[in-house]
């Protein structure tokens, strides 16, 4: 791969600008394990090695189990995930594939049956999040160290 633009030394106002929402997204009532899953199924979707890669190992820190990282990609398939979780994935899943459906009132009312509305808004904004830096690191091609 031909190396690409460093966009972190180029503009670094906008990398501020995303690690400025990251920053926001540990300040909200979604748990670091519920942001890994979202990031990593995100990811996953997007085909992004480096934010896989990255997610994955930070979850791992946290806690999270190498089983449910392995069976994320079929979440909806497993009893590992609980039905909050479950709802999460499937709204990161809608969001992520914006391109079909979008965000569906069937899933937005499951997530409103769960979640109040701050709690959604959160967690749009974090796969907002998520699918931008998959895009940066798609773009300028990333490469797992």
């Amino acid at each position: 791969m031909q190396t690409r633009v460093n966009i972190q030394a180029t503009e670094p106002a906008a990398f501020k600008a995303m690690f400025g929402l990251e920053g926001y997204l540990h300040t909200t009532k979604l748990s670091a394990i519920q942001l890994h899953l979202i990031k990593i199924r995100a990811s996953q979707i997007n085909g992004c090695a480096y934010c896989i890669d990255m997610h994955t190992k930070e979850a791992l820190k946290d806690g999270e189990t190498q089983q449910r990282i392995f069976l994320l990609n079929a979440w909806n398939e497993t009893t590992l995930f609980t039905h909050e979780e479950k709802v999460l994935l499937a709204v990161t899943e809608e969001i992520t594939l914006i391109h079909k459906d979008g965000l569906t009132d069937a899933t937005y009312a499951e997530a409103k049956a769960l979640f109040d509305e701050n709690f959604i808004a959160q967690l749009i904004m974090a796969i907002v999040a998520i699918n931008g830096w998959n895009r940066i690191a798609k773009s300028t091609q990333l490469q797992v160290q």
